[in-house]
């Protein structure tokens, strides 16, 4: 059996940073000046794991150092190395790699990082080769990445074994990332890429907010006014849901950042992971966040700078989760999710919570992490 497997190795790196992205060398520049790190060679070992009960039967493709090679070593793996690449990596290198991927004959090609990536991999192969994306990029709208890296291994170890069959074309997704920055959110279709489908370990791309909703996000705000406490800092996540008690309360806000109030005072728009820390250091805080439409995520995707750190100064006990129903009705039935990369703390912000879906209006929903997804 052949998997081959490429890692952006700067994926994600924008997201506690605020940057929203780190498409291109200005953007990759500025989130290593404000201190950020990897993360997307340690998903990759995530999912990996998952596939060393076959590793005496698995060959493992790859590219050099940091695009691949050091996480199949660090899972466990000797992989083949293919091709070669410079100190800073390129999306010209993943294009690269994946045709390369394609030229070994794969069966399946695992690409860690987010929409970005799986753009530079559908320029490449297209639906030429069966492939599944390895969730690792603030941005992860399109429909081609497994619910967690865990997931993701334990779907491509299925695949290979012929527990599952079923190949689907899922599509490609992007945003304009200068846009995202200013606030407006355009999703463009790309393509598709084939990938191998289970239910259970695929969440599927985000849905979209209706404008039909407004009213139900106008009542959320307004019961959230009244259970909002004096003297505690609200940390506002990104989304039209949890954006509308800004405009109620007629700040200026950030649509797509985290933005702070105090007693109903703007004190901090669109925070860094560092400057969330910062400004709650010593004081009482609560998170107001909204799950993605369709995907259900909490807290991993879009929101990164509310950060593990920040999770635990904060507390399990002052999450305040909104939706709209239509919002919980997009998931069908599946649980909220959470993937913060830190699996424990996954774990300890996992059961069942009161989400605002109205003015006095709640609803009991479970919340599980995203690794255990298909249990």
């Amino acid at each position: 059996m052949k998997l081959g497997l490429i890692v952006n190795p700067i994926a994600g790196m924008g997201g506690r940073v605020g940057l929203k992205g780190t498409d291109g060398p200005e953007m990759l520049k500025k989130a290593i000046e404000l201190g950020a790190k990897p993360w997307a060679e340690d998903r990759a070992v995530d999912a990996l794991k998952a596939l060393l009960p076959i590793r005496d039967s698995l060959t493992i493709y790859t590219y050099p150092h940091k695009m691949g090679e050091n996480a199949a070593k660090r899972a466990g793996f000797n992989p083949e190395v293919l091709g070669s690449v410079g100190e800073e990596t390129t999306a010209e290198d993943t294009v690269r790699a994946a045709e390369d991927m394609r030229r070994v004959g794969v069966d399946i090609l695992l690409f860690v990082g987010g929409d970005g990536t799986a753009r530079d991999v559908c320029r490449a192969i297209g639906t030429s080769l069966v492939t599944l994306g390895i969730p690792a990029g603030v941005k992860v709208y399109s429909s081609v990445f497994s619910a967690s890296p865990k997931a993701g291994g334990e779907l491509a170890l299925k695949f290979l074994r012929g527990e599952v069959s079923e190949v689907i074309e899922a599509e490609v997704l992007d945003i304009d990332e200068d846009s995202f920055r200013e606030g407006r959110l355009s999703v463009k279709l790309y393509g598709y890429l084939k990938i191998p489908y289970d239910s259970n370990y695929i969440p599927g791309g985000k849905v979209p907010s209706s404008h039909s909703e407004s009213y139900d996000r106008e009542a959320i705000a307004a019961e959230l006014l009244e259970v909002m406490e004096r003297d505690v800092i609200y940390l506002i996540g990104p989304g039209s849901t949890t954006k509308e008690v800004m405009k109620a309360l007629n700040l200026d806000f950030s649509p797509l950042g985290v933005d702070a109030i105090l007693n109903g005072e703007l004190i901090g728009k669109d925070l860094n992971e560092r400057q969330i820390i910062e400004l709650i250091s010593g004081r009482k805080a609560k998170v107001v966040v909204t799950p993605i439409g369709g995907q259900g995520y909490v807290f991993g995707r879009g929101n990164q700078q509310i950060s593990p750190e920040v999770l635990r100064r904060v507390g399990k006990g002052n999450i305040i989760i909104v939706a709209t129903r239509g919002k919980l009705e997009s998931l069908r039935g599946r649980p909220l999710l959470v993937d913060t990369g830190d699996e424990a703390l996954d774990v300890e912000l996992s059961g069942y919570y009161k989400v605002i879906t109205g003015y006095r209006e709640y609803t009991v929903y479970k919340v599980v992490p995203a690794s255990t997804l298909e249990s």
